[in-house]
């Protein structure tokens, strides 16, 4: 299993600690939100990227990539129908790729709910013109950096622009390029219809990373949600790519975080392998 934590699960916890942390856990890839990068700018310059990058180095993990990719930037929104936000936009991103380039990831998670809702007002079909446009606009430079963007469905609770694996794969055809994929994450997936592990595998062809959480926002094996099938579900399909711990709530203690989802999740790993 290729095991990754996302940075900010660390919260305030210096970089070379907390690294060096995740790689005693059984985490060898990191996954960078950018904002954590920005200092006091608004999220267009990463002047501590440096430091990132070598504190992993040291720490023996590999840079996944990027998610949370506009969160924390003002005035960007990927469907807005105002021509000057989807160039801020399309800036924002950019320089995104790059970052990621620099830091060595292959895969940028495109999440980030407030910033792609549909505006009152703007249609349905235009709204997904309109982020159509901005991703196209950051394909020349996806592409001369071999990068993937993995676009995430959402949950209805968070947004309401992509919520299924079905119609983001949809929106990733419109793309025509292999820069554009699917990205999973079992919070949201849970808000679908289809059981979880059929919804990976009908979207096989277009997985390129996968997020392991629970819907109570916490790692996985700290809530309802069973892993067993899941992880059966990616090894049907031979998934090749990172999964990567992804969690939301702040009232339980990193140590705690870090430690129960990754033996959680490498010792249901090694039993289904046994099977």
């Amino acid at each position: 299993m290729k095991l990754a934590i996302c940075n900010e699960t660390y919260r305030d916890w210096p970089w070379e600690q907390a690294f060096e942390h995740a790689k005693a856990h059984g985490y060898s890839g990191l996954e960078v939100a950018p904002f954590t990068l920005c200092g006091d700018s608004e999220g267009d310059d990463f002047p501590h990227r440096a430091r990132l990058k070598q504190a992993a180095e040291t720490a023996g993990l590999q840079i996944a990539g990027l998610h949370w990719l506009l969160a924390h930037t003002h005035g960007c929104h990927l469907t807005s129908p105002h021509k000057d936000t989807r160039d801020r936009t399309s800036k924002f991103l950019n320089d995104r790729v790059e970052l990621c380039a620099e830091l060595g990831g292959q895969v940028m998670v495109l999440g980030s709910p407030q910033q792609r809702n549909v505006l009152f007002g703007v249609n349905r079909n235009d709204a997904a013109s309109f982020a159509e446009q901005v991703i196209d606009s950051i394909l020349p430079a996806l592409q001369r950096h071999n990068i993937i963007l993995a676009i995430e469905p959402l949950g209805p609770d968070e947004t309401n622009f992509l919520n299924t694996a079905e119609e983001t794969i949809e929106f990733c055809q419109r793309l025509n390029s292999r820069h554009v994929q699917l990205h999973l994450d079992v919070k949201a997936m849970a808000t679908e219809s289809q059981p979880i592990p059929d919804i990976i595998r009908s979207s096989a062809e277009w997985l390129v990373h996968f997020h392991a959480n629970d819907p109570n926002l916490r790692g996985p094996g700290m809530g309802e949600i069973d892993f067993i099938p899941i992880l059966q579900a990616l090894r049907d399909i031979d998934y090749p790519g990172w999964i990567s711990v992804e969690v939301f709530d702040d009232t339980v203690e990193v140590e705690t975080l870090i430690k129960e989802s990754a033996e959680y999740l490498l010792s249901l790993s090694s039993s289904i392998g046994k099977a």
